[in-house]
């Protein structure tokens, strides 16, 4: 390489329709990141060199064009995503006039050929902006609503402008006529990539046959709005997405030509056409050559099209003879170079390569490398010499070979298996070409430079970035093994989590060790290692030293890592070490070990003695050898001339390069070419005066130590990043843009991730080639780094927030002929308003007095002087002085203190005990502050901070005043915090609860106390109380369940009662094994599923336990129940809820009986004698309450349907005993509420064929005979209510009179007075009854007709005679005169408390009115005479009959009473009411048992109006 400077330059910007440009003179240029580097082409021994960079963007450049008029040809123009479009002087590399009209992301740029100072560029929202610049004039048109990628002016006609759109359409506007639309093409459905004019004028240059494009062209693709003016027609070239270029014919309006795309076998594979491959279809027509058109192919491939061939077109493809040529990825951008043989076309590609080809053998001349990201690390190898491997932040190593003759920039890129930065590289100190990387996400490997393999990586990750690496001897364990077993050299990592690996290059994919290890046995080590940042090895093997976070650099002895000295220098992060060569003439310099850290001084120590003397315990070394001073940031990189003795390079984040002469402590050599922070530095191995640097402005420079200016880097406002942020000129930023939603996807791209931005680590775009679409480096938008940044800077690698995709710009109308001026107001605005608000003064008062008169002014010079020059102080100057508080400041401590107190009560007048605390604090009266404070209610959270410097116990007292004080304010919660911060857990834990912060009272007592503390559990249960007296359940059961109390939370889950709380409740509670609790819920649950008739959801949740099969049978049976009784179509059964019911419940024509066991059987699996009993337990000890006429109809059914279930399961079991019992029990329920429908029902369905089976197995029992009287009950009514319906007609008496109820004989009056009353029968009824009964006959013609129904209904009525039992009409009479006594008794207490009441009313009206006592006496003389008529018995004579009856009672047994009967009497009426209706019905005897249980029992008032009822 030549002794000149060079530089690999930051990657081409992608997905721009125009970022680079050719112009005349061979100049070249290309927009990357912010700015444009320009390269001159063709002059001299080199092919190109690089003139330089166009710095003033401050955001991506996103289009740039050459003049190409004679006069200006050193013009050219730039837009960007700032909104900016630049006009620039290459020869003095500055901007000359810029305009801001565009609103919106510029996305298309182009320099008119026909009228030099025409520029003209368009936006995303399709605005297009004609600028000329001389005269300073604009116009903006809006051809068409669509995104705008892409404008080229005709070369051919000053006012055509064609313009390609996002969805295809390609316009040619007019712009000298208001920008009218001269054609619209259409044929394209994608993005249109690039537009090209026809170099020749005229439309004769092509031979296009007619019949060629007929059948793609019959109808005019363009619609011709106006004439063109122009005589003769152009062609016009457009590439698109869709894979095709079209070529339009200006004349006529319509495409003529179509070539699509061919899909070319690749190199080493073929192409997949199931994957659809990334395009970018970018053109050019070469000048001169009308008849040729070049434009770009799938995978980075260029093609030479024939226009000339009719039919298929023929292209050629570039370099097809040499391997290895053509991009590797898709090309952007084509323009053309004429140098003074030839014609140059020059590209720019996704593979950060910027290639020169010759459009006549149509082969690559040269290559121009590029790099997308931080050059985070340059490393000589010390074989090749010349090689210099440079890791990027874009995932790729390049090599370049700086000794090649040919090229320049030969440069070989390495990307296979990395997917991240490299911040790491490391030549192999012997092997050729054996190079050891690291990257970003803690990555080693190496690499074959001379081979085409993946590298091999090791099998052991970093958790963090890898900072360094280096080759040194093995340790152990791998220095153990034998000579032929281990490497003579391991490779070393160190990285972020500040760990340092020993990989065994032999046998990467085994485990590497943690040389901390070693460190510690062999130095007996208890404590914990610092962490390394930084590894270096002495040439010679025998040393190392490590680098740690706090500074300290530790050396250690090989090969068991004895730690000889530590060195304790640096304070912070240690980036850099580098021991000095060992080939320099003076031996004892190859001890030198140079140092940086982040405190931006550089250390040199010499290790001579202590290496040479190797002291048994380590030497602590505070004293440098040299100390180099000058840099203003973070020191990065360090590197020893191998030239020089005692010459060293450094590498800053100040943006500069040094070089020191170490031995004088004296600064060479300053060089500030980059444009970011210095990341890496090497010296070059073979020339003295070069040397390479990396920055994070994507560029590494090759520069001369001979041509600098500078010899120390800058200071104070000279520092690189002022210059910098003074070159850039950002603009004020207003708001930032909105995201637009129908953004093109490349441009999006382009928006996220400029070509100069970092790839997400999980971006999930495909990697092509090896390296991500989103690679590179994110940009850089640091603040200025001044000389004290450096005390806080980490080793951490950069990483900084993606560029914004843009900014909207502040509106303004456009006017065609005015240009704003570059310094708009309204820009400048936000900054005005930010210098006018100023601090407020903290010394107002002494400032004041500071700005007085002049006079006044030097009156307090001379005051001021006298004091300080006279020994003593006399009474005038003393009142001078107090008088002039402000000179405290240049006096005594005293007279200070004096003006401090001044100022500080000055401040409090006027509200602002802030500034006073402040004064005080500089006073150095910190507790009289906090004590003031806190009596004013106004400490503050800067005062609390500060009160430790006062002492631990004061610190305290604050802490707990401000406590007290922000509990006044209602801030309970931050009192809490700081109650915690001075460990009062209990104390903030009370507070919060006491105010009902039960969250974050909970909160803290879980993080902060034992979880057995008791204060936990009643936090938990008093919110829980809380909770649930509001009524917030679920939130209760949560507290109950944290104080593992999950009975609670069961209850209160189920306290709302609906189905899906209940159904919670049941499992929470089985989950806590609550077993009996879960079913208790279940039953309920499945009660409220009951009660809105799902029997499909409640037996799914009695299901779930198993203690409630006997629930799932009653619910089987009432459902089965309901069903038929649905279809009997009662009306009390019908419901407004829609029923749910199972398949099974289904109507069959099997009995009742039968249906029901024969689901028990299948569904619920009951088929053993075992699970019947089982079932039966379940349900036998649970008791309903009995039933009235009250009990609703749903309740009821449900009871019955309970005890009809145990009736089945008794019956299953063969236990006849309990299965008469509980269907007597669902008969009786039946009969109480006054259901007869229902009890016959039940009847009907258990009972189908009376009671005589259950006769032959119990015999005469007691339940049994109850039960056939309600069977004979219902048969008795049935038979009465299907009486035949005929006229009653009076007759003569057919037979005897019936004798009439209450004409017995005396003696049977006086046998019956013990049980029934002995009031006199009505003679009204008698004579009533007397006149009906008897006269009532049916006659013959009806006794004729009814004969055959009569001897139907004899056996029915037969069957009755049970209910004609002379025991149970004694127990019902007996039962009744006890109830008639009761309720005589109940009256006279009622009575006696009324007269009580009376006569109090009466004394207390005869002492307040006495004219109330003859109406009080009045209508107590009305009560009594009615009372008179009715003579009420004695209490006596009561009891006596109370106590008769109840011994007549116990005379009964005990299963007459036990079970139910029904009404004699009642029986006796209806029967009797037949046998006078039918004739036949009632046989003599029975109508004969009949009248006397009747004559003797029926003296009561409740059977006189029987004895009605029946006539």
């Amino acid at each position: 390489m030549g002794p000149e400077p060079r530089m690999l330059t930051p990657s081409p910007n992608w997905y721009c329709s125009r970022s680079s440009d050719a112009g005349p003179g061979g100049l070249f240029g290309f927009a990357a990141r912010n700015s444009v580097y320009l390269l001159q082409i063709g002059l001299g021994q080199s092919p190109f060199h690089v003139l330089g960079e166009l710095v003033g963007h401050t955001e991506r450049v996103s289009g740039f064009t050459f003049s190409h008029h004679v006069g200006q040809t050193t013009f050219c123009a730039s837009s960007s995503d700032d909104g900016t479009v630049k006009i620039w002087d290459v020869d003095t590399r500055t901007a000359v006039t810029e305009h801001t009209l565009h609103q919106n992301t510029i996305s298309a740029l182009h320099w008119s050929p026909k009228v030099k100072d025409l520029i003209v560029s368009g936006d995303e929202k399709g605005i297009v902006i004609c600028y000329w610049n001389n005269r300073n004039d604009s116009q903006h048109f809006f051809p068409e609503p669509r995104t705008i990628f892409c404008i080229t002016c005709s070369p051919h006609h000053e006012d055509l402008v064609a313009i390609g759109y996002k969805d295809g359409m390609v316009v040619v506007i007019d712009i000298s006529r208001k920008g009218d639309i001269l054609h619209r093409l259409r044929g394209h459905d994608d993005e249109i990539h690039s537009i090209a004019w026809c170099p020749l004028l005229g439309e004769e240059c092509l031979t296009i046959r007619p019949e060629e494009n007929s059948d793609e062209h019959e109808i005019p693709n363009g619609k011709v709005v106006q004439q063109t003016p122009v005589a003769k027609g152009c062609y016009l070239a457009t590439g698109s997405k869709d894979q095709t270029i079209r070529i339009w014919s200006c004349s006529r309006g319509r495409g003529v030509m179509t070539l699509k795309l061919p899909f070319l076998k690749r190199r080493g594979g073929g192409v997949d056409p199931t994957v659809k491959e990334r395009i970018w279809l970018t053109i050019f027509w070469p000048t001169g050559q009308p008849t040729q058109l070049v434009s770009s192919c799938f995978g980075g491939e260029l093609l030479l099209w024939d226009l000339t061939h009719s039919g298929k077109r023929k292209c050629t493809l570039f370099s097809s003879s040499s391997e290895g040529q053509n991009h590797s990825r898709i090309v952007f951008n084509l323009c053309s170079v004429q140098t003074e043989d030839k014609e140059l076309l020059l590209s720019i590609s996704m593979d950060r390569d910027v290639k020169c080809w010759d459009m006549t053998t149509l082969e690559c001349c040269w290559t121009l490398p590029s790099l997308g990201g931080f050059v985070y690390s340059l490393a000589f190898s010390p074989v090749d010499m010349g090689c210099l491997a440079i890791g990027v932040g874009d995932g790729m190593i390049r090599v370049w070979n700086t000794l090649s003759i040919r090229n320049n920039h030969d440069v070989k890129t390495f990307w296979q298996g990395i997917k991240s930065k490299v911040t790491s590289l490391s030549w192999h100190p012997a092997k050729e070409g054996c190079l050891a990387f690291g990257t970003d996400d803690g990555k080693v490997g190496m690499y074959d430079t001379y081979s085409n393999k993946p590298p091999q990586i090791s099998s052991t990750y970093h958790k963090k970035t890898v900072y360094s690496l280096a080759w040194g001897p093995p340790v152990p364990p791998i220095s153990l093994g034998g000579d032929g077993d281990r490497p003579a050299v391991t490779l070393y990592s160190c990285a972020g989590e500040g760990i340092i690996l020993q990989h065994n290059p032999w046998k990467l994919s085994g485990e590497a060790y943690d040389i901390n290890k070693v460190i510690r046995d062999t130095n007996a080590i208890k404590y914990k290692l610092p962490a390394h940042t930084e590894i270096s090895w002495k040439a010679d093997g025998k040393i190392m030293a490590l680098g740690n976070e706090d500074g300290s650099i530790e050396v250690f002895q090989a090969p068991n890592l004895k730690l000889i000295c530590t060195i304790q220098q640096h304070h912070k992060l240690v980036n850099a070490i580098r021991w000095h060569h060992e080939h320099g003439t003076n031996p004892e310099l190859s001890y030198l070990i140079a140092s940086g850290s982040n405190n931006a001084v550089i250390y040199v120590h010499n290790l001579k003695s202590v290496i040479e003397s190797t002291p048994e315990s380590p030497v602590t070394i505070t004293e440098p050898f040299r100390t180099l001073s000058g840099h203003t940031a973070k020191i990065t990189s360090l590197a020893w001339s191998p030239h020089h003795d005692g010459r060293l390079v450094s590498a800053c984040y100040d943006g500069t390069v040094q070089v020191w002469d170490v031995l004088r402590e004296e600064p060479l050599c300053n060089y500030r070419g980059h444009r970011g922070r210095l990341l890496c530095v090497q010296w070059s191995p073979l020339d003295p005066d070069s040397i390479f640097s990396g920055a994070d402005d994507f560029c590494v420079h090759k520069w001369l130590i001979s041509m600098q200016d500078h010899t120390r880097p800058p200071q104070g406002k000279k520092s690189i990043e002022l210059e910098k942020k003074r070159l850039s000129q950002p603009k004020p930023k207003i708001k930032k843009k909105k995201k637009l939603t129908g953004k093109v996807a490349t441009k999006q791209e382009v928006i996220e991730l400029v070509n100069g931005e970092d790839c997400p680590k999980d971006n999930s775009l495909p990697i092509e080639n090896g390296v991500s679409d989103q690679e590179g480096e994110e940009e850089v938008q640091e603040p200025e780094i001044s000389n004290g940044m450096s005390s806080n800077v980490s080793k951490e690698l950069p990483s900084y927030s993606s560029i914004s995709s843009g900014f909207e710009k502040p509106k303004m109308s456009i006017n065609p002929k005015v240009i704003l001026p570059k310094k708009e107001l309204p820009k400048e605005k936000p900054e005005a308003l930010a210098k006018k608000k100023k601090a407020r003064s903290i010394l107002p008062v002494s400032t004041a007095l500071d700005h007085r008169s002049k006079e006044e002014l030097h009156q307090d010079c001379l005051v001021l002087a006298t004091v300080k020059h006279s020994k003593e102080l006399n009474e005038d100057l003393a009142i001078n002085l107090n008088e002039r508080i402000h000179l405290g400041l240049f006096t005594d401590r005293t007279a200070l203190y004096r003006m401090i107190e001044v100022e500080g009560k000055s401040h409090l007048e006027n509200g602002h005990p802030d500034l006073f605390h402040q004064l005080m604090l500089w006073k150095g009266d910190l507790k009289g502050v906090l004590q003031a404070a806190a009596e004013r209610g106004e400490l503050t959270d800067q005062l609390v901070a500060m009160a430790p410097v006062a002492g631990y116990q004061m610190w305290l007292w604050t802490v707990e005043a401000f406590a007290k004080q922000l509990c006044f304010q209602d801030q309970y919660v931050k009192a809490a915090s700081h109650l915690l911060s001075i460990h009062k857990v209990y104390e903030a834990v009370e507070l919060l609860k006491s105010n009902h912060f039960y969250r974050e009272a909970i909160a803290i007592a879980k993080a902060r106390l034992r979880p057995e503390d008791p204060i936990l559990k009643d936090l938990y249960s008093s919110w829980g109380a809380i909770l649930e007296r509001d009524g917030h359940y679920a939130m209760a059961a949560k507290c109950y369940l944290g104080a593992t109390s999950a009975y609670d939370a069961a209850k209160v889950l189920a306290k709302k009662g609906d189905v899906a709380s209940l159904r919670t409740a049941a499992e929470l509670a089985l989950i806590a094994e609550e077993k009996e609790l879960s079913s208790s819920f279940s039953f309920r649950c499945a009660q409220e599923l009951l009660s809105v008739r799902n029997w499909v959801g409640a037996q799914e949740v009695l299901q779930q336990q198993e203690c409630l099969l006997g629930q799932r049978l009653v619910f089987c049976l009432h459902e089965l129940l309901s069903k038929h009784l649905e279809e009997r179509q009662p009306p009390e059964w019908k419901s407004s809820s829609f029923p749910s019911y199972h398949s099974w419940a289904i109507r069959t024509e099997s009995s009742f009986m039968e249906k029901v066991t024969t689901v028990w059987k299948g569904t619920f699996g009951l088929e053993t004698t075992e699970q019947c009993q089982t079932a039966f337990q379940q349900l036998h000890g649970i008791e309903y309450p009995p039933a009235t006429g009250h009990t609703l109809s749903k309740q009821l059914l449900f009871h019955i349907s309970h005890d009809l279930t145990l009736a089945v399961l008794s019956q299953q079991t063969a236990s006849w005993h309990e299965a008469v019992r509980a269907l007597l029990a669902a008969v009786t329920r039946s009969y109480d509420s006054g259901n007869f429908t229902l009890m016959q029902e039940i009847c009907t369905l258990f009972l189908p064929e009376g009671c005589d089976h259950l006769r032959e197995k119990l015999g005469e029992e007691p339940p049994l005979k109850s039960l056939e009287a309600f069977f004979s009950y219902g048969q008795l009514y049935d038979l009465w209510w299907n009486l035949p319906r005929t006229p009653l007609i009076q007759i003569q008496h057919v037979a005897d009179p019936v004798p009439i109820i209450g004409t017995a004989s005396d003696d049977e009056q006086n046998g019956l007075s013990d049980t029934s009353s002995p009031e006199i029968p009505d003679p009204e009824a008698l004579t009533q009854l007397n006149n009906v009964l008897p006269q009532v006959a049916i006659p013959n013609k009806a006794l004729e007709q009814d004969q055959s129904n009569t001897e139907k209904k004899q056996p029915a009525l037969s069957a009755c005679e049970v209910l004609i039992s002379q025991m149970h009409a004694d127990l019902q009479s007996t039962q009744k005169a006890i109830t008639e006594v009761q309720e005589t008794l109940a009256e006279m207490i009622r009575q006696h408390q009324r007269n009580q009441l009376c006569k109090a009313t009466v004394n207390s009206t005869e002492e307040g009115d006495p004219s109330m006592k003859p109406q009080l006496c009045s209508k107590n003389a009305d009560s009594q005479s009615k009372e008179q008529v009715n003579e009420p018995l004695s209490l006596a004579e009561l009891t006596k009959r109370l106590s008769e009856a109840n011994k007549r009672l116990a005379g009964f047994p005990e299963s007459i009473k036990i079970f139910p009967f029904p009404d004699v009497l009642e029986c006796c009426l209806v029967m009797l009411h037949i046998g006078s209706q039918c004739s036949g019905y009632l046989s003599l005897e029975m109508q004969q048992q009949a009248l006397e249980l009747l004559q003797k029992y029926g003296k009561s008032k409740v059977y006189k109006s029987y004895q009605i009822f029946c006539t």
